[in-house]
Order: structure tokens, then sequence, then C-alpha cells
């Protein structure tokens, strides 16, 4: 059995595809394999038939030396790119093998995504040209490994929004005492305010007190200041909730 570089996460929900000793470039691979890593896999087929035809380029970021510019690398946010035809073969191969996989399998293909694409070296291929002067030079091929694992893609569904709850009130000890106390005060202060109460004069005494009538007859040096009133109405205003 084959080793890949990686497990998938499920194995139920995914399916591998394998290529060993490819005569292909190792660098041209490697950055075409990059472009596609994490697509879907009806789009990684569409990108790599475009690249074919060179209607999008494959953006070279690691093995770009002497890799000219053009316009169609911008939409990767780069300058450098290429449309290497045999590479984007080679991977429509594995694609194909992949899907073919995963229809044995009993996924669903047209949600499958490419999770993990890698490229490694194989051992060079050996071959000779012939110089001047009788010298011969080596002529190099670097094939390369190609494995990728599509996964099926699980359906995200939305959490639903969490209905506000309304708060219900709850009497605590606290809240209970400090109506009780509010009661009281009101209970004790109430008379004193509820009866008809007419200045006879609005000038203040010398001590600073209002001086005002009560029916009674009695007239009382009472300091009516704003906290006096405040808490009042604050207690009133807490009982009536």
């Amino acid at each position: 059995m084959v080793r890949y570089s990686l497990d998938p996460e499920n194995p139920t929900k995914s399916c591998k595809s394998r290529g060993s000793n490819l005569r292909v470039h190792f660098k041209n691979t490697r950055e075409t394999a990059q472009a596609i890593k994490g697509m879907h896999i009806r789009k990684a087929t569409k990108y790599l038939k475009d690249v074919t035809v060179k209607h999008q380029c494959v953006p070279f970021r690691r093995y770009n030396g002497g890799v000219g510019r053009c316009a169609q690398a911008k939409q990767f946010d780069w300058t450098q790119g290429r449309w290497p035809k045999k590479s984007a073969e080679f991977l429509l191969h594995m694609l194909k093998n992949a899907e073919s996989n995963a229809e044995l399998k009993g996924l669903d293909v047209d949600s499958l995504v490419i999770e993990h694409i890698q490229v490694n070296k194989a051992p060079k291929m050996r071959r000779r040209t012939y110089r001047a002067h009788g010298r011969i030079n080596p002529y190099m091929s670097s094939p390369c490994h190609i494995e990728m694992i599509l996964t099926e893609k699980e359906q995200i569904v939305p959490k639903p929004e969490e209905e506000v709850a309304t708060k219900k009130k709850v009497h605590t000890r606290q809240s209970l005492l400090h109506n009780l106390l509010s009661f009281f005060f009101i209970i004790f202060t109430l008379p004193h305010f509820s009866c008809k109460i007419s200045v006879v004069r609005r000038n203040r005494s010398a001590d600073g007190n209002k001086m005002v009538y009560c029916p009674s007859g009695i007239i009382y040096h009472e300091v009516l200041s704003d906290l006096t009133i405040m808490v009042f109405i604050h207690s009133c205003m807490r009982w009536l909730q």
C-alpha cells in the first residue's frame, strides 16, 4: 500500500489519487498544484482546461527565476505567470482518477474539494548531449511524484437566531425588603403630606427652615430639602413597580 504524507481527517468521506515518476517538470507541476489547492473539483478542472488554452495563467511564486510577467497573474495578486500545458494535463488526469475513486466509494462528486495536494521530486533520469570539440554534457530530466486527497465538503447549516427571552421579574429578598421599607416610609409620611398645607409665608426663618401651617393649628419648622423629596419620589415609584 502506498503511503501518503497526510492522512485525511475523515477517511470515509475522502478519496485519493497518486502518480509516481511522472515525466513532467517538477517545478512547473508544483506551481500548478499550488494554484488548485483548496479548489472545488469542478472549478479546478475548468481552471486547468483554461490554462491549456492560455485563458488563465499559473502564478509562479517560488520557482520564478527568469519567469516573465503577464497581466493574467493580477487576479492572483502576483505579477509572474506561465501556462504549463503538460503539467495541467497530468493534473487533469489525476483529478479524473480521483473522481472515479469517489464514485466507487459512493461519495458525492459535486461536493469534492482538493484538501491536500503535494508534488515531490523523483529520481532524475540521465541522458547526454554532444557538444563541440568532442565533449559530452549531461541532459537530465526532473520527473515528480504527485499525490492528492479530495474530501467531501460538509453542508454548513446556518445557526438559528436566538430568540431574546423576556426577562421575568424575580423578587429577591433584597428587593422585597426594599419594597417593605418603602411601604412603611409611605405609610408614616403620607399623613403629613396628604393634609392640606398652606404656606403662611415663604420667607425663611433665621435658621433657614421653611415655616408651613398644618390644619391642626400647629406651626411646624420642617426642612424640606431636595434630597428628602427625591427619596420620597423614588420610594413611591419603586413601590408602584
